[in-house]
């Protein structure tokens, strides 16, 4: 029907490849594998990426996290669960939202109990999308950056990092890949004593 689009999970995005090496391809360059769940793939370009894992929804992206963090030795398992974004932030469909969190945050005790003692989970979003706002598009607010490990000291409160940058570089510090292009790394500040 005329003015009645559906976005599905058999889209194509057509990214351009990133103008410099990214932490995924810092990854790739020290022999670890970087397996993309979800729609990294697409926001890459393919670029530092050794195995992509198509989704469909956010379900299917937790249970494919779990199966790769299953047999992963070492490596980065990046996931994108795109229901936030496609389904409920620009459909402004908050009740969605809220739910989606909650069926998550069920999960999230599994993610958990998979983690390695030396692996570091972190939890945040690539961009506002607030479904309460008139618009229908990315939103400009401060997203959470939730880290998780056995080595992370509980309830850091970080403040409002320069960047998202800095993430990156944090998780590349943790990976032992190397300095990147943008990013200050906040690991000492979380690393347990």
């Amino acid at each position: 029907k005329p003015g009645e689009y559906v976005r599905t999970y058999n889209r194509s995005d057509f990214s351009l490849k990133p103008p410099h090496d990214t932490l995924l391809d810092n990854v790739v360059k020290v022999g670890m594998e970087v397996i993309g769940v979800g729609k990294i793939w697409d926001i890459f370009a393919g670029q530092g990426i050794t195995k992509n894992l198509h989704t469909e929804g956010n379900v299917d992206g937790v249970n494919k996290t779990l199966e790769v963090m299953e047999k992963l030795e070492k490596g980065l398992v990046f996931t994108n669960l795109v229901d936030y974004d496609m389904l409920y932030g620009h459909r402004n469909d908050s009740v969605g939202y809220a739910r989606a969190l909650e069926e998550f945050d069920r999960r999230l005790p599994e993610i958990m109990s998979k983690l390695k003692e030396d692996d570091v989970l972190v939890i945040t979003a690539d961009h506002g999308c607030d479904p309460t706002t008139k618009s229908t598009d990315h939103s400009r607010e401060y997203v959470p950056v939730l880290v998780y490990g056995d080595k992370i000291e509980p309830a850091i409160d970080l403040g409002i990092l320069s960047s998202f940058a800095d993430i990156g570089q944090t998780v590349a510090d943790f990976l032992q890949c190397g300095k990147l292009r943008n990013g200050n790394s906040f690991k000492n500040i979380i690393m347990k004593d």
